[in-house]
């Protein structure tokens, strides 16, 4: 197959790519638009994930045609299927000659991009799924580090299970409980990793004194949680975590009520991010709580508009009559970098495109991403870009509705506190 990455070796040694020195926006000088592919999850049980994904699109376009910026955004829909995400990246890739691959969303649909992308040399930048299952996932070895190699061509930036790690226990220390913890971990991507024995939760919580109930790893929309169940009940859990996709979270808190399971706490990754998740329990979602990547109070601003994290939350709001939900800020930090690189290199150059992404330091509505090593074992430190993370809960509003309130900072102090953790009734 003659791919983008061939036709452009050899335009390069016919002389047939126009030279670019001097020029911030080399595309835009030659009258091309700038091409960005984006995948993510649009439809399926992970549709939660791209909720604002037309929001930022569009307010992208928006943003670059006011700045006199050409950029086209070709968007796929993964439909939360890791063989369906590999195969729009290499539509994007051969058919639509993407410059940039933009990817979000869950292992699910990162890896298979991110991997596909690797393999045809194309520039790649991911986010919204922790490092440790987006780096490790994709090596050949998982199981083992002596194997593990750096990627050329692509980059992610986001926390890792070591900061949600460290957000649970502290969420979990301001309450007072037996420290039997219950875990709900899938067989996909996430749960794997949340669950291993070497780089999950288990090593950490014998640490901390917690001991660990793992009923094994169970199917993506499981449809009876009995077992668990029960299980979590003959152990005494009194708390109760795990990374599971919106649906089963639903379906296990709605049978653990029915079968009297009331733990005093529960921190669920991934679940329990979107308000229509925890609206859909009705007054069982009170004081439920997790991991927050992002809310309308963090003290950030959008290198791209200038907005606030406030302003963009509200300018969601306000557009579609929606709850703010947290990926908004990382779909909108992928296009904030996107723009950043695009003006330090050749879009049609991909190696330079590499380059310029490794050398990016940028302020975003995020905060600071820099592919700079900082925090993160070597192995990692080429391909990975740390953000900032805290702990919430989830408060029933008068008259219905929730809040997600900011309820523990000790891992990002600089995000302000809006509470103190509660027991679940």
């Amino acid at each position: 197959m003659f791919t983008r990455r061939d036709f452009i070796k050899a335009a390069a040694a016919t002389g047939a790519l126009a030279t670019t020195s001097g020029l911030s926006m080399p595309a835009l000088a030659r009258g091309g638009a700038i091409k960005l592919g984006y995948v993510s999850p649009q439809t399926g049980p992970l549709a939660a994930f791209a909720e604002a994904d037309k929001f930022i699109v569009d307010g992208f376009m928006a943003a670059t045609k006011a700045a006199g910026l050409e950029f086209e955004v070709i968007v796929k829909d993964s439909q939360s299927n890791p063989n369906r995400a590999a195969e729009v990246a290499k539509q994007l890739i051969v058919d639509d000659e993407v410059h940039l691959m933009l990817v979000a969303s869950t292992p699910e649909t990162t890896n298979p991009v991110a991997t596909t992308c690797e393999a045809e040399e194309v520039p790649c930048i991911s986010t919204a799924a922790p490092w440790q299952p987006w780096f490790i996932g994709q090596q050949a070895n998982p199981g083992d580090p002596s194997s593990w190699k750096p990627f050329n061509s692509v980059f992610h930036f986001f926390w890792g299970l070591e900061d949600v790690i460290a957000v649970y226990t502290n969420m979990w220390g301001q309450l007072e409980t037996n420290k039997k913890v219950g875990g709900l971990f899938p067989n996909d991507g996430d749960g794997n990793a949340w669950g291993d024995k070497t780089v999950g939760f288990p090593p950490v919580l014998d640490k901390g004194g917690y001991a660990l109930t793992d009923p094994g790893r169970y199917q993506n929309l499981t449809d009876d949680f009995s077992a668990q169940i029960n299980t979590f009940k003959s152990g005494g859990c009194e708390i109760v975590t795990g990374v599971m996709i919106p649906p089963d979270f639903t379906t296990f808190w709605n049978q653990a009520q029915q079968q009297g399971f009331k733990p005093r706490i529960a921190s669920i990754g991934k679940a329990i991010l979107f308000p229509q998740s925890v609206e859909a329990l009705g007054r069982n979602g009170h004081n439920l709580s997790c991991e927050v990547w992002w809310s309308a109070s963090h003290p950030f601003k959008s290198s791209l508009t200038g907005d606030s994290a406030a302003a963009l939350a509200e300018g969601f709001t306000k557009a579609t009559g929606r709850p703010w939900t947290q990926p908004i800020g990382f779909v909108h930090a992928l296009f904030e970098l996107a723009v950043d690189v695009m003006k330090r290199a050749d879009p049609t150059d991909a190696q330079a495109v590499i380059a310029a992404i490794a050398a990016t330091k940028l302020d975003t509505i995020v905060g600071p991403v820099a592919w700079d090593g900082a925090n993160l074992p070597p192995f990692a430190a080429r391909n990975v870009a740390k953000t900032p993370l805290v702990g919430g809960q989830w408060r029933l509003k008068e008259g219905g509705g929730y809040d997600l309130v900011i309820t523990d900072n000790q891992t990002a102090p600089a995000i302000p506190t809006g509470g103190k953790m509660e027991a679940i009734a």
